[in-house]
């Protein structure tokens, strides 16, 4: 039994020399007493420095918008440099880049306001169910899409949501919209929107206050017959407005016509 008991004293001797090495004892004896389980200082990492990208003003980026299009001398030029254009956040979030769409030869200009998601979902300016409309409400004075007139937008990616286009937005791209129109060379505008009718003739109204009046557009010492008129997804749903909608379009034959100053 004696050998018994010598043999537990000695395991747990063991054991406990063992519990020490554990807990990090290397040395029996040591000039300096050592707290082996107080906590270890913490290191001081030092973070890498922050690079801040700088946050460019739309009138800057606007500046280089009428830059990249400055030197287009065509439709097609335009067209591409509007789609290799990174400089609004819009493109990020839009599927298309939408430039136009009907008759690049014919002389009468319509600027809507922003695309939609059928718009950007197609590839092309009023698509669906607010071109079809568009082109009936053009069809009844006799203009149709293909032959008589061409389309495009002051903005040409859709905002999320089919929201209205924020004023940087459209301070970004209105020289996209300023250049095409110096391209295109239209004889007659029409404007259909308040953004679009706020945005070419430089005011702030609301559509229904700017529509029915003749307006001009200055472009090199030209002066080029405006219209405001009420965009297609407005009078789907207001139709009640389509009575207004009816006699500005024949305000707007009468003048092709040559039947108004």
């Amino acid at each position: 039994m004696g050998n018994n008991i010598e043999h537990m004293e000695n395991q747990d001797i063991a054991a406990h020399l063992q519990w020490y090495l554990d807990s990090g004892v290397n040395e029996v004896t040591g000039d300096e007493t050592l707290d082996w389980f107080a906590q270890a200082p913490k290191t001081e990492h030092k973070s890498a420095p922050v690079h801040k990208t700088p946050v460019l003003s739309p009138d800057h980026i606007a500046r280089e918008a009428a830059l990249a299009v400055s030197k287009c001398s065509s439709l097609t030029e335009l067209k591409l440099a509007i789609t290799s254009f990174k400089g609004c956040s819009l493109e990020k979030l839009a599927t298309h880049t939408i430039f136009s769409d009907g008759n690049p030869d014919s002389k009468i200009m319509l600027i809507g306001d922003a695309p939609g998601a059928d718009d950007d979902r197609d590839g092309i300016p009023f698509a669906r169910e607010h071109g079809q409309l568009l082109d009936k409400m053009f069809g009844a004075i006799g203009l149709e899409r293909d032959k008589d007139f061409y389309v495009t937008n002051i903005l040409p990616w859709r905002p999320p949501g089919n929201r209205t286009p924020s004023p940087e937005e459209i301070t970004i791209c209105l020289p996209f919209i300023k250049k095409h129109i110096e391209l295109f060379e239209p004889e007659l505008i029409v404007l259909l929107g308040g953004v679009s009718a706020n945005s070419i003739l430089e005011t702030e109204g609301n559509i229904t206050r700017l529509r029915g009046k003749w307006h001009d557009y200055e472009l090199q010492g030209k002066k080029i017959p405006v219209f405001p008129l009420f965009h297609p997804a407005y009078l789907l749903k207001q139709p009640k407005a389509k009575g207004d909608a009816w006699r500005d379009l024949q305000n707007i034959k009468a003048r092709i016509e040559g039947k108004t100053p």
